[in-house]
């Protein structure tokens, strides 16, 4: 999807979500006229992609970054427009693989969940610290967890004995609490609260609400951005964003069109592109992803 945009000498494509290199060591393969500029929040990832990434030398510049800061990255690094933009959203298979980051509820770790673990708050942090009605609406508004209550209830029941520190304790709490009916449905009955807190502890939807339209706006004509989403809050606010772009602004009756209400993106996928069966089988992460891409096709007037 971003090759139409790759191909000429001079091409600059950034990938937003380096993680463990491996779209950026693609696309410096399959287009040895480019450049890559690279960001990550994670220390841990740039370092081991800075060592993957070593043989294609001055062609690749990674930076420590969060996607959202992309404007400031570009001015910076003196490159105002890019040719293609590249997001792979949330947790990456290195932070999920790594125990002691706290991400996964399949296997007892500390309730970190920081995806740059220099700075923040933890998760367990937020379990301790936040007023119950605030875990509540965190539940509901990024795990969509409908027994946000009943958990919340729990988990400050239980804080007021002893503070949370690790992941298998806040799993048991969390699967004791439920009513069995919640527990036969929708997978792991933790899957959802530890999103939202993923969610909350990177402030992960704020970012993506800024990152996507910097991301459309950095791109030259012809240009193209491309996002892998996971859940459905990310791919709401990309479809949100491409849709408002790819859509005739004008006021209703106008004989002739003028530019300025012309759209300036051009939808490449008919909603969003879902992996194949070869795909999941192949990788079974690969399950929820969500693909969108648009073409710039006007600069704004």
């Amino acid at each position: 999807m971003l090759a139409p945009a790759l191909t000429q000498p001079g091409a600059v494509v950034v990938d937003c979500t380096l993680g463990l290199g491996g779209h950026s060591e693609a696309l410096l393969t399959q287009f040895p006229e480019a450049r890559l500029i690279a960001l990550d929040r994670d220390k841990e990832a740039l370092r081991l992609s800075r060592e993957r990434l070593a043989p294609f030398g001055e062609r690749a510049t990674l930076v420590h970054a969060v996607y959202d800061e992309l404007p400031e990255v570009l001015e910076r690094l003196g490159t105002p427009r890019v040719q293609g933009v590249l997001f792979d959203l949330g947790v990456s298979s290195m932070q999920l693989d790594e125990a002691d980051r706290g991400f996964a509820y399949a296997q007892d770790a500390p309730l970190d969940m920081r995806m740059d673990q220099s700075t923040g708050m933890s998760a367990a942090e937020v379990l301790n610290t936040y007023p119950a009605g605030e875990l509540v609406r965190i539940l509901r508004a990024y795990g969509e967890e409908k027994q946000a209550k009943r958990i919340v209830s729990a988990i400050v029941r239980e804080r007021e004995k002893e503070p949370f520190s690790n992941s298998a304790r806040l799993v048991e709490l969390i699967r004791d609490s439920l009513p069995q009916a919640a527990k036969r449905t929708g997978g792991n009955p933790s899957k959802r609260t530890f999103q939202a807190l993923r969610i909350e502890v990177n402030g992960e939807l704020a970012s993506v609400e800024r990152a996507i339209p910097a991301a459309v706006e950095a791109i030259a004509v012809g240009g193209r951005v491309v996002v892998l989403s996971y859940q459905s809050l990310e791919d709401r606010i990309v479809k949100q964003v491409f849709a408002a772009g790819a859509a005739n602004t004008a006021p209703p009756g106008l004989p002739v069109v003028p530019e300025r209400y012309q759209p300036r993106l051009k939808l490449l996928t008919r909603g969003a592109e879902l992996p194949t069966e070869e795909e999941v089988a192949e990788n079974r992460r690969a399950a929820p992803a969500r693909l969108r891409g648009v073409q710039r096709i006007r600069e704004d007037v």
